[in-house]
């Protein structure tokens, strides 16, 4: 599945979103990521229809069964890539940055290799 670097972050902040509090919104989204409410709602319509999220009445977003899975892989790839690079040397927050653009363009082999190496470590 070929997924683009947006609707990776779209789907990683609905996750994190949803492990903070009961009920995710567009707004909470928008709020997270800095972008207008009318992007949000694109962005939502595009993963609703896609199936990655599903959306109630009231406006709360819900990642599907397909969306969970995405987004843990996507979470677990920014989780590993921040601690490699502050294992290195970088700095909380730049680690963050740097492994929040990394996370979506590093190759499966690359990053198998990276999480082999961190889990060795331990």
């Amino acid at each position: 599945m070929i997924m683009g670097e947006s609707a990776e972050n779209y789907i990683e902040t609905i996750y994190v979103l949803s492990k903070k509090k009961n009920a995710v919104r567009s707004v909470d989204i928008a709020t997270e990521l800095g972008y207008s409410k009318p992007s949000v709602c694109v962005a939502m319509r595009n993963l609703r229809e896609k199936g990655y999220i599903t959306t109630d009445g009231d406006g709360l977003i819900t990642l599907t069964e397909s969306g969970v899975k995405i987004a843990k892989n996507i979470y677990q790839r920014h989780e590993t890539i921040t601690n490699w690079l502050m294992r290195i040397g970088v700095s909380a927050d730049q680690a963050a940055i740097d492994a929040c653009r990394i996370e979506h363009v590093i190759s499966r082999e690359s990053f198998e290799c990276l999480k082999k190496y961190e889990e060795d470590l331990k």
